[in-house]
């Protein structure tokens, strides 16, 4: 069964149908409230989400263009797992670009350092509460503002269309080793230690170890 819909409010109510059933049942998809293999049929979103079956077929084309759903039709929508190769796939681009990113990033600018320390607090937040969707938020934003801070802009953007992926990669590695949380936490306190050394060398080696350790859990997820 589809997840509960948020309760309308003046402001998403002004917000076409067809894009609130979109944010919905991608959020859904990526905290796994959705869980890969579930099927989603266009009328039980529409009945959910108090709106028509068109904007609920635009909504979910959508998403399968993202490679989140895949469509049959007159059966519904089917939420695709995390696969073992989209995990390897999104491990060896995000190795790429954060060690190339985390040297360029040395000498670590004021701002950066203090972007990284805030967030770290935040994580410790958001792990305290239980908040395993905002943690892998957090986390991914960790990474991210180091590789803002290389200054590359087309390695920026490649890196954001890895958003979506990551976020809910994130969920699932956590849930399959919740001591994940405070290792991650660990793990990001000794990055941002070396970049406020100045060491890129320790920089990339500790991000590569950092990024590459959830190749071990793959068939777990």
């Amino acid at each position: 069964m589809p997840a509960a819909a948020p309760t309308p409010t003046a402001a998403t109510s002004r917000v076409p149908a067809a894009d609130r059933v979109y944010a919905h049942v991608k959020q859904a998809v990526l905290d796994r409230s959705y869980e890969g293999g579930t099927l989603l049929t266009e009328g039980d979103l529409a009945s959910v989400l108090g709106v028509s079956r068109t904007p609920v077929r635009e909504a979910l084309l959508r998403l399968e263009a993202e490679g989140l759903l895949k469509l049959y039709p007159k059966k519904g929508a089917l939420v695709l797992p995390v696969s073992a190769q989209e995990i390897a796939d999104v491990v060896e681009t995000r190795r790429l670009i954060e060690e190339h990113s985390v040297r360029k990033a040395v000498p670590a600018p004021a701002r950066l350092i203090e972007r990284l320390e805030e967030l770290l607090v935040l994580q410790s937040e958001l792990a305290a509460s239980g908040d395993l969707s905002g943690f892998a938020a957090a986390d991914r934003a960790f990474h991210a503002a180091i590789v803002a801070t290389a200054g590359n802009r087309i390695l920026e953007q490649l890196y954001d269309q890895l958003r979506d992926r990551q976020l809910r990669m994130g969920v699932a590695v956590m849930n399959a080793e919740p001591d994940r949380v405070n290792k991650n936490i660990a793990e990001h306190t000794e990055i941002l230690e070396a970049l406020r050394g100045g060491c890129p060398d320790k920089a990339a080696a500790l991000v590569h170890r950092h990024v590459s350790w959830v190749q071990a859990l793959v068939r777990g997820i």
